[in-house]
């Protein structure tokens, strides 16, 4: 273990002799290395990640580097970021068993983790989304994992004194909550180096949000919504490139951005990546595929996840009413009808805080620094940029008018109607 007593970037040759030294790692290879095979897949924008296998075993090693990777060494980073993903992935392991891949081994000198490779047929979400592919059990798994893990982890379920340890634990994180302040609720407002639309057909869109007083004062109170009110522990990067997916499976990964943070985030999130795979589908038919039922299953998914997240996570509150949660004390909450009161304003809180940080989400994938593939995978761009300025008009209306809608159902509709 001398060899690796201080952090160094790996590679495939280095790679093998550090798991060499990590007995939990190395067992699951059988101690086996004369057919080991080592795979570098990191696609994303921050981590190495390794494909570890041989003839009786695999796991997945993921190691945090010290700057950004999509921009290079010149944007400085904290590798300590792998230690709350190390961590935010027990503790949601612990609350959605079957939902989040285990991890195996922890090194917070090289800021590595190895976890359980998802083998094929899963792939990432975002590249079924792309290829049309219908995952039937799709909405039931997160909203399960969705409501679980906002649910366990906040004030509804916890005592304050267990919740301000935990609050205080994740407040290390804060560069990455810096990052997400830069790049969601700051750059796409204003002039940056890092912004990029497709050009020249949206240069007038991009200008146009950074000229919309009533979009600046939106996006004011979700950014102090995201800094300041830690309703719960979020994934707080839950796109559909940090969802693993097969027909029959969902597991959630990469939560290095993990912190106790609004509880729309994470269902914005996820419902604006939806969103955002709805209207690419133009750029993706061909003449065999239009792809119309495919955006009917999307609008439907969106529908599902949002109104089965209400029903479990109210299930939840309901069936733990009188349990050690200390935001609605039961001897002041103590009647059917003020019970109901406060659970309906909560959840009409949340369905519009989701709705503002989806559309959030949605904006800074088209303007800001880092887009998605279901966009960018759209070769010719005249194509793509009409699909991306329907998502842009769809996310600013739905940022400035979310209190408006009552229903899920309500936004689909709106969605359909751009």
């Amino acid at each position: 273990m001398a060899r690796f007593c201080e952090f160094k970037p790996l590679n495939e040759n280095t790679l093998i002799e550090y798991i060499k030294t990590i007995p939990t790692l190395s067992s699951k290879l059988n101690n086996n290395f004369s057919d080991i095979s080592i795979k570098e897949i990191g696609d994303g924008n921050l981590n190495l990640v390794f494909i570890v296998s041989n003839s009786d075993g695999s796991f997945i090693i993921k190691q945090a580097l010290p700057y950004v990777r999509l921009i290079g060494e010149s944007w400085k980073m904290t590798k300590e970021r792998a230690y709350f993903e190390s961590l935010a992935l027990k503790q949601k392991g612990k609350l959605c068993p079957e939902h989040v891949p285990e991890v195996y081994h922890f090194d917070r000198v090289m800021s590595l983790i190895g976890m359980r490779y998802l083998e094929p047929p899963h792939i990432v979400l975002r590249n079924g989304l792309v290829a049309g592919v219908e995952y039937p059990l799709l909405a039931e798994h997160m909203s399960d994992f969705i409501a679980k893990t906002l649910f366990f982890s906040s004030l509804l379920f916890r005592s304050t004194n267990d919740h301000k340890r935990d609050v205080a634990e994740f407040c290390g994180n804060v560069e990455l909550c810096r990052l997400t302040e830069q790049v969601i609720f700051s750059d796409p407002y204003k002039l940056s180096e890092h912004n990029h639309w497709t050009s020249p057909y949206l240069d007038r869109d991009a200008e146009a949000i950074r000229e919309d007083n009533l979009l600046k004062l939106e996006i004011a109170e979700l950014k102090s919504k995201f800094c300041e009110r830690a309703q719960a522990l979020l994934h707080a990067d839950l796109h559909t490139s940090s969802v693993m997916v097969t027909r029959e499976s969902t597991q959630i990964i990469d939560p290095e951005f993990a912190f106790y943070g609004p509880m729309g985030f994470d269902i914005g999130a996820f419902l604006g990546n939806l969103i955002l795979a709805f209207f690419s589908q133009d750029g993706h038919v061909d003449q065999t595929n239009y792809r119309k039922a495919y955006k009917v299953w999307i609008l439907k998914t969106i529908e599902n996840t949002w109104n089965l997240f209400y029903y479990k996570f109210t299930t939840l509150w309901d069936n733990h009413r009188d349990g050690t949660g200390e935001a609605y004390l039961p001897e002041i909450y103590n009647n059917p009808e003020v019970q109901l009161l406060v659970q309906k304003k909560y959840m009409t809180d949340l369905f519009h805080d989701s709705l503002g940080f989806s559309a959030a989400k949605m904006i800074r994938r088209i303007v800001g620094v880092a887009h998605v593939g279901d966009f960018e995978s759209i070769t010719d761009a005249v194509k793509r940029a009409t699909c991306e300025k329907q998502a842009l008009d769809f996310a600013k209306m739905l940022l400035k008018e979310r209190r408006k809608f009552e229903a899920i159902s309500e936004v689909v509709s709106a969605i359909t109607q751009v």
